[in-house]
C-alpha cells in the first residue's frame, strides 16, 4: 500500500508517539495497518519527521533505520505504545516500564547518533521524564496517542482536521437522519 507522510501522521506531539502511531487502527486487528511493514515507507519516515514532527528542532538529518536494526526499532515502537497506552488506561504499567526501558536500552546500544531509532528512544525517555505525560491522551476516533497542548486540556482528537472532522460529520449525519425520520 502506498501513502504519503503528511502533517496529520505527526499529530502525536512527540517523535516517539508519531512512531507508535505508525500502526493505523491498532485496536482493530482486522483493519490494522503497519505503515512500517513496507521498507520504503520506513525509509521515508525520517525525512518526513524532520519536516513535520513537533520535536523537529531537537534533531536534524535523521538517518533511516539500518536493516539490521529494524527488529529492535519495532520492538521499541511496540514497547512505547504498550507502556503509555497502559498508563493512560489506569492499569498497572510497572512491568511494562521495565520492558520499555529494556527496549530503549537495546536500541541505544546499537543505533547511530543521528538515526531515527536513537531520536525515537531519546523522545520516549523525554516523555517519561517530563511533566507533559499528564497531557497525553488517546484519540477518541483513531486510537492514536497524542499530547494535548491546548490551554484547557480539552482536546479529544489527535488532529481536528482529520479525526475531529470525521466525528463531527458523523454526528451531523446522524442528527439529520434522526430529524428526517421524526
Amino acid at each position: 500500500m502506498s501513502f504519503s507522510w503528511t502533517p496529520h501522521r505527526f499529530a502525536g506531539g512527540a517523535l516517539a508517539l508519531d512512531v507508535a502511531n505508525s500502526v493505523i487502527l491498532r485496536f482493530d486487528p482486522a483493519r490494522s495497518i503497519d505503515r512500517f511493514a513496507e521498507p520504503k515507507q520506513m525509509e521515508a519516515f525520517p525525512k518526513a519527521a524532520e519536516k513535520f514532527s513537533a520535536e523537529r528542532a531537537l534533531f536534524s538529518d535523521l538517518a533511516p533505520v539500518e536493516p539490521e536494526n529494524h527488529a529492535p526499532f519495532i520492538a521499541l515502537r511496540e514497547a512505547i505504545d504498550r507502556y503509555f497506552r497502559t498508563r493512560l488506561t489506569g492499569d498497572d504499567a510497572q512491568t511494562l516500564l521495565a520492558d520499555f526501558l529494556e527496549a530503549t536500552a537495546a536500541v541505544l546500544r546499537r543505533a547511530r547518533k543521528n538515526s531515527l531509532e536513537a531520536a525515537t528512544a531519546h523522545s520516549a525517555l523525554r516523555l517519561l521524564a517530563e511533566a507533559e505525560i499528564v497531557r497525553m491522551k488517546i484519540c477518541g476516533s483513531c486510537g492514536w496517542l497524542f499530547i494535548d497542548r491546548s490551554r484547557n486540556r480539552s482536546r479529544t482528537w489527535c488532529d481536528m482536521a482529520v479525526c475531529g472532522n470525521r466525528v463531527k460529520a458523523s454526528r451531523h449525519y446522524h442528527r439529520r437522519k434522526k430529524e428526517a425520520v421524526s
